[in-house]
């Protein structure tokens, strides 16, 4: 039985042995077997680039008004009690107009020293001679109203100068975040179209043929906003002329550039 399995075996075996054998003198003799590999790079390295812009202008539809109410008095609750009135009547009159409770927000309250020589208060500084004491305190609170739609612009502030604000910071206009959207997405839009042109007449003046786009940039430009400045008004001073502030047009400018491969 031993005997015929050595015989079923015998020649595999000594091929095998053979073979490796011819290999092992094989590279004795002439060196190792050189192995060849073949590769392709596919990564295109070399892209067409164009640039374009667009832009897309409307009326702005929100607007930031700034007012305050600043007293002065010789105690610090005489003061806060001439704007506390003053402003809480402001308040309440302009949400009869419409404007949100959230849409006003008290920016600033401040309560600070006025000196002089004369007044109730002692001496600051009495050691060193001097004649400075404390005479008033000034308390100022402002007001920020966000206001929509800006035919409410005018009324707010003619009610809150009515109802005692001395203090009007200005007016600024902006878009809200849905009409800014809407601009960016049709400045955007004649952006691409303006650069897919623009590459194409390059394109055909040199002789580039234009493969698929592997890549968009894309920037915005803030726009520029009117703002009306204010400035502090005389409390005795009253006027029967009502606001004319308008808001004009801003534009919202997009840039893009587009990326393509070339055969």
């Amino acid at each position: 039985m031993l005997k015929n399995f050595y015989l079923e075996f015998k020649t595999p075996i000594v091929t095998v042995a053979l073979i490796f054998l011819a290999f092992l003198i094989y590279t004795k003799v002439f060196g190792p077997i050189p192995f060849y590999i073949n590769s392709t790079n596919t990564t295109k390295n070399d892209l067409f680039s164009s640039s374009g812009s667009g832009e897309a202008t409307a009326v702005p539809d929100t607007a930031s008004i700034s007012v305050g109410v600043t007293k002065n008095a010789t105690t610090i609750e005489s003061a806060q009690n001439q704007v506390n009135t003053i402003a809480n009547k402001l308040i309440t009159d302009i949400k009869k107009l419409g404007v949100d409770q959230k849409d006003i927000k008290t920016t600033n309250y401040s309560v600070n020293p006025n000196y002089g020589s004369g007044g109730p208060e002692p001496l600051i500084y009495p050691s060193t001679g001097g004649n400075e004491r404390i005479t008033s305190y000034t308390v100022t609170q402002n007001i920020e109203i966000k206001v929509k739609p800006l035919g409410k612009v005018n009324q707010v502030i003619d009610t809150a100068t009515k109802d005692g604000a001395n203090l009007v910071g200005g007016v600024n206009f902006t878009f809200s975040d849905d009409l800014t959207k809407k601009l960016e997405k049709e400045a955007t839009e004649d952006a691409v179209i303006d650069a897919k042109q623009k590459a194409q007449t390059l394109a055909n003046a040199s002789g580039v043929k234009l493969g698929k786009i592997v890549n968009v940039i894309s920037s915005t430009s803030q726009p520029y906003f009117a703002r009306q400045m204010g400035a502090e008004l005389d409390s005795k001073v009253t006027s029967t002329t009502p606001t004319e502030i308008t808001p004009g047009e801003s534009t919202i400018s997009i840039g893009v550039t587009i990326y393509y491969e070339t055969y």
